[in-house]
């Protein structure tokens, strides 16, 4: 960093202590444009190789280039944390950027949920993806190109689908049970066998009855391929686990969206306030770039049809401090995410200070105001964060012959499929099961439909 942003960032990071926060030590790093754009589309500075990848890369740039995007800074809680800010960025902007990311540091260290997730992946996932890649370029090396890819594929298709309640390490399921009908052996059941009578039924031992797989409806695709395909190899599960691990560490980062990117734009706000060494010019620049980050997608008469997640984060969380004092907003912090957030503390007040009311546009131009219930709008904002914003589906049944039996959850679910992409992802499935794939759902019309692979 030059001299005078390295001088403010250790008078930012003293500050930060001085107001309250606690963080890992973050190592900042100013990269060229291109490379923040890069990271960002990956998600990771190094990271596997894929295809997708290179789509997203495009889409990114030509919305960069339209003006429609700019990114200030990437950013990867851990221990150390490792931040990343664009070259060309001013002083002021990355003197912003360092007073966001310590919100982002202090947020991840103490939030429940990233704490959780960072004690089961590790708190080095760059140092950890970049083995992950090492290791599937070996695999490239070893079986060749297409015979990976086809493997990622399947595993990227399916990196939505794990169940982050369930941890990231598992045991395998029980290879046997005891037979539905007959209870589990105790005291009572022993001294009831000894009553006189009619002679008990003879039960098989709990050894001689397999239990059935999976024995209950498994929402964790990734683990469940990875552990269960018939005909796996050990570099494909290896390819499995790893999309599997980058996706918990990923969970929490789109889970706490609205609270992290609100925390972080409160105390970089609160930060710059407190901040006198920063002279007043910069300070202003600094200032107008907070409200390029915080305002919302649409201003005057129009209304936006997407929510800023930078926005409602840090207006809810100015209300709470301004309401509550800053002792619960750091409880609040630890505590939640964004669907505790958001259901207990958007008020109805806010509601209607930010005009956050569900809006549609109708083909002529015109919009018009869909829902304006207070529950309904908080249901609406968090829609689509159940499950990354993915279909739930869960494996249910292997057939005697091998068949994988998926089911949607549309009753609770509240979505319905995109029925070409669901057809490509079986067919990725498929190559890694490499028995036939199904998937109970429901039409538009809400009529059963079965979709198979290959089609039957």
């Amino acid at each position: 960093m030059a001299r005078s942003l390295e001088s403010y960032g250790r008078k930012m990071e003293a500050l930060a202590i001085d107001q309250g926060l606690d963080y890992f030590p973050v190592h900042f790093e100013q990269v060229p444009a291109s490379f923040m754009m890069e990271v960002a589309i990956y998600g990771l500075p190094v990271r596997m190789p894929h295809w997708s990848f290179g789509v997203r890369y495009i889409h990114q740039l030509i919305q960069h280039q339209m003006g429609h995007s700019r990114l200030f800074e990437v950013v990867y809680p851990g221990n150390p944390g490792r931040a990343y800010m664009a070259q060309s960025n001013s002083i002021p902007e990355n003197t912003l950027v360092i007073a966001h990311v310590l919100g982002h540091a202090d947020f991840s260290k103490n939030n429940e949920l990233f704490r959780r997730s960072q004690e089961e992946v590790g708190y080095k996932i760059v140092e950890q993806a970049a083995g992950h890649a090492k290791r599937i370029a070996a695999a490239i090396d070893q079986h060749g190109q297409e015979k990976v890819e086809q493997v990622l594929d399947a595993a990227l298709a399916l990196e939505a689908h794990i169940d982050a309640f369930k941890g990231l390490r598992r045991d395998p399921y029980p290879e046997y049970r005891l037979p539905p009908s007959v209870a589990a052996p105790g005291e009572f059941k022993d001294r009831f066998r000894e009553l006189p009578g009619e002679e008990q039924p003879v039960v098989k031992d709990a050894e001689n009855v397999r239990a059935d797989i999976p024995p209950h409806q498994e929402r964790d695709l990734l683990w469940f391929i990875a552990h269960y395909a018939p005909a796996l190899e050990d570099w494909e599960r290896d390819i499995f686990l790893a999309v599997r691990e980058e996706s918990f560490y990923f969970y929490p980062v789109f889970a706490c969206q609205t609270m992290n990117e609100g925390w972080a734009s409160y105390w970089h706000a609160r930060l710059l306030r407190e901040a006198d060494f920063i002279p007043q010019s910069e300070y202003l620049d600094a200032i107008k770039t907070h409200s390029d980050v915080v305002r919302p997608h649409a201003s005057g008469n129009q209304v936006s049809l997407s929510l800023n997640p930078y926005h409602l984060g840090f207006s809810m969380w100015e209300k709470i401090i301004e309401t509550e004092g800053l002792e619960r907003a750091f409880q609040i912090r630890k505590e939640e995410d964004d669907f505790g957030f958001i259901r207990n503390y958007l008020t109805p007040e806010l509601v209607e200070e930010l005009k956050l009311f569900q809006y549609q546009q109708k083909k002529d131009g015109s919009i018009s105001v869909l829902e304006t219930d207070l529950d309904a709008l908080k249901e609406s904002i968090l829609n689509r964060k159940y499950n990354f914003g993915a279909p739930r589906v869960s494996a249910a049944e292997v057939g005697v012959d091998g068949t994988l039996h998926l089911v949607h959850e549309h009753q609770s679910d509240g979505r319905g499929l995109d029925l070409g992409r669901c057809e490509k992802v079986l067919e990725y499935t498929h190559r890694v099961w490499r028995r036939p794939v199904t998937l109970s759902t429901v039409d538009a019309k809400n009529a059963p439909r079965t979709v198979s692979y290959p089609a039957e």
